[in-house]
């Protein structure tokens, strides 16, 4: 047989391997079989992946795999973006808008006289249930007045909305013993406007609490808040030193910065306008 075709024929014939032990012709992979492709060219149909038992409960309930690296990325979840708004005389900032959804209408400053300087004693972010106040002011008032009128600010210090006053202190020397007089006093002078007479037990009780031992730095946070039903609740430093169920302590408290004598005639004016955008 000429070498040419005895070559041929070599190179047509499948290497056949044989077990040892056996004797038994091991067929090897064919190119095709190695690609995954059957004897009509076509690619072989892959073998069904078995699902375990907590997969299968995923997929039926909807759930994202633990790990992170299965979860879509359209899907994987956003973090809202907080905005902040500026005090500027103090550069204290305020989130405009808090987790239980009341906004920031107004920021301002609270200074005192000492020694005939004024001391910058703390800022504050005026915060409403901007939903709750539009309701009431357009039960009353129909439409919106070109400005801001006394009669709005009365309905809102009279009224139950929620509102909360987050004041930031940016004075570095304060205790708590100075901060609980100063607002005693404060309090007290606005309930003898609104009663016409003093009520020292009364104004007492929203600091009465607070423990002397609460350090008062720079950056330190009180909240105090009316609640609906006029319930005036304190917080310093993140912890609740008094609850108070008083129709007048919450008026003479909201009228301190909103009334006709208020502690930042500026922050007022703010809040005035954007009452009138609420209607």
């Amino acid at each position: 047989m000429p070498t040419s075709t005895m070559d041929d024929l070599i190179s047509k014939t499948e290497m056949i391997e044989i077990e040892p032990t056996t004797g038994v012709a091991i067929k090897a992979e064919t190119p095709r079989e190695e690609k995954g492709l059957n004897a009509t060219g076509e690619k072989s149909a892959e073998e069904p992946k078995i699902e375990t038992a907590e997969e299968e409960e995923m997929r039926n309930s909807g759930k994202q795999p633990i790990d992170g690296d299965h979860v879509p990325k359209e899907e994987e979840k956003k973090e809202e973006k907080v905005h902040f708004e500026t005090e500027p005389k103090t550069g204290v900032t305020f989130p405009v808008k808090l987790d239980d959804g009341k906004q920031l209408n107004a920021v301002g400053i609270r200074k005192k006289s000492m020694l005939g300087i004024g001391i910058k004693i703390y800022s504050f972010g005026l915060y409403a249930d901007n939903a709750r106040l539009k309701e009431i002011l357009e039960s009353r008032f129909g439409k919106a007045p070109t400005k801001p009128t006394e009669a709005m600010y009365q309905s809102v210090i009279d009224s139950d909305a929620g509102m909360r006053v987050r004041l930031v202190i940016v004075f570095s020397n304060l205790t708590m013993t100075r901060v609980r007089k100063n607002f005693d006093e404060g309090l007290g002078a606005s309930i003898k406007k609104l009663t016409g007479g003093k009520n020292d037990e009364l104004a007492k009780k929203v600091m009465g609490e607070a423990s002397d031992d609460i350090k008062l730095t720079s950056g330190s946070v009180v909240e105090i808040s009316r609640l609906p039903g006029y319930i005036l609740q304190t917080k310093v430093v993140g912890e609740v030193v008094s609850k108070v169920e008083s129709e007048l302590l919450c008026r003479a408290f909201i009228n301190m910065y909103l009334g006709d004598d208020p502690f930042d005639k500026e922050a007022k004016d703010r809040f005035g306008m954007s009452l009138i955008t609420l209607f």
